[in-house]
């Protein structure tokens, strides 16, 4: 049992549609307390949201956490519930929960949801995340055991989205553009340990390939260290290798859709 209830989703904040998700979860469970994690996720950009939702689990305390991102919009895709570490995580069975799946030890159990007893009904073909996700986490909340939320599902059929890759060779690190935030810095599945092995350290230069073009960018711990508009590699929160541009949008500036392949390499 716990009272711990998160929320992803890419509803956006100019609707009353997290307030209705709150509504149902505070009317089944009254003493949880809902952490909101993202609610403006670009509109059914899973990718990104499996990138938030698996950067933030660890901060996370133990709870359910329910998670949508869903451009089927119900569709034929599963509802499912999985469980791994102290947690268990709702959602559309479409890849979003995969990667926070993997941060929290790997699924030990997974099941679809399909009891009706849980959902308000009748449920919404379009509103999921109150009719469904938001009284299943709520009984959850509340003691109800997952086992009881539908058959059990094969792990090696729920849906995963691809691993971020990344790979060191002699004199460089290649990986990819892993998600863009709301200010276009371009997060890069390449981790700062990687980076180590170029002998690379703030205050020096990285050379940056984005296929054919090459780029001189300082490697600073901030993006804040360059001056206005200037270009900048550093480490984020996340242990990762970001692009950044000061006060702009580097995504837009070099033309860094999430997946775009990225070589760093030590300046000579």
């Amino acid at each position: 049992m716990t009272s711990v209830i998160s929320l992803l989703t890419d509803y956006g904040l100019e609707d009353g549609y997290i307030a209705a998700c709150h509504g149902v979860i505070v009317g089944i469970s009254p003493e949880s307390r809902i952490i909101d994690v993202c609610h403006l996720v670009p509109s059914g950009d899973v990718r990104r949201g499996a990138a938030i939702l698996a950067q933030t689990i660890a901060y996370l305390p133990p709870g359910v956490h329910v998670a949508v991102v869903d451009p089927a919009g119900g569709g034929s895709r599963r509802a499912v519930a999985v469980e791994a570490g102290d947690h268990v995580f709702l959602g559309p069975d479409n890849g979003l929960l995969s990667w926070a799946i993997h941060a929290s030890g790997g699924a030990r159990a997974a099941y679809e949801l399909s009891n009706k007893e849980f959902f308000l009904e009748p449920v919404s073909p379009t509103f999921h995340g109150r009719d469904l996700f938001a009284p299943v986490a709520a009984h959850l909340a509340i003691g109800r055991p997952p086992s009881e939320l539908g058959p059990e599902i094969p792990l090696e059929r729920l849906v995963s989205l691809p691993a971020p890759t990344s790979t060191v060779q002699e004199g460089y690190v290649e990986g990819e553009v892993l998600s863009i935030d709301r200010h276009g810095n371009a997060q890069l599945s390449i981790g700062s340990g990687e980076l180590g092995t170029l002998d690379v350290a703030p205050g020096d230069t990285l050379v940056v390939w984005l296929g054919r073009r090459r780029l001189s960018v300082p490697f600073r711990e901030s993006f804040a260290a360059v001056p206005p508009g200037e270009i900048v590699a550093f480490t984020d929160s996340a242990g990762l290798i970001a692009l950044a541009v000061n006060s702009g949008d580097a995504s837009q500036r070099l033309g860094l859709p999430p997946g775009a392949r990225v070589r760093l390499a030590s300046s000579p």
